[in-house]
């Protein structure tokens, strides 16, 4: 098989992973929208729960490597493109394609910049930093997140990186499914469609929680 297209089918099996996991972590982050007390009990005790369940710290695992797997290979292909004389290096498509599509290799770059910084900020306080325990008994990472966005400028860079995320998706998922084989032409406009508003729901809930944040607990 050629090895070009092994690793744009490894990159379209994880960019739809990474996509599903989003929505998990999407519908798992909107009880940060709970009045504090309650938000902060219950989002504690779910981040328990995920620390402590076996499967859900294998699914992390394939989580890290997807997100490792998607950046390599997005960047070999990158930059094999441009050695090549290939889209990335120089686009003359024009009106037929939509500019992000044309530049998913600086959206993507402007993401995983955004991922190491969310790692920083919660992960890697949560799981080595100094974090205190609630009320109940489990590590505060509800403090820690909303601590966190009473800084402005965090927030701001957090709505501009879901801003990035959309268009990044919007490209992604059509691009995927294509790659993948599951892309049938009677199906196209519903294929984007799904893609755009998955895309705009997920990435608008994302933004909103810290702006969120950051006037409740002003």
């Amino acid at each position: 098989m050629n090895t070009t297209l092994v690793r744009k089918i490894i990159m379209a099996a994880t960019g739809l992973f990474l996509c599903f996991f989003l929505l998990i972590h999407f519908l798992g982050n909107t009880q940060l929208f709970l009045a504090p007390e309650k938000a902060q009990q219950s989002f504690n005790a779910y981040s328990s729960f995920l620390t402590g369940n076996m499967l859900i710290k294998i699914v992390s695992y394939v989580l890290y490597l997807s997100i490792l797997l998607h950046a390599l290979y997005a960047l070999i292909i990158s930059i094999k493109n441009k050695k090549t004389g290939g889209n990335y290096a120089k686009d003359t498509r024009g009106r037929s394609s939509k500019w992000f599509s044309r530049n998913m290799g600086i959206l993507g770059t402007l993401i995983l910049i955004f991922l190491i910084l969310h790692f920083q900020n919660f992960w890697y306080v949560y799981k080595f930093g100094a974090v205190g325990l609630d009320p109940w008994g489990h590590k505060d990472l509800y403090t820690v997140v909303t601590t966190a966005f009473q800084q402005g400028w965090l927030v701001v860079i957090y709505v501009l990186a879901m801003i990035a995320l959309a268009f990044h998706l919007v490209h992604g998922i059509v691009s995927g499914v294509r790659t993948l084989g599951l892309f049938n032409p009677k199906f196209v406009r519903w294929v984007s469609a799904f893609a755009t508003v998955y895309s705009i729901a997920i990435c608008f809930g994302f933004a909103l929680m810290p702006i969120y944040i950051f006037f409740i607990h002003k």
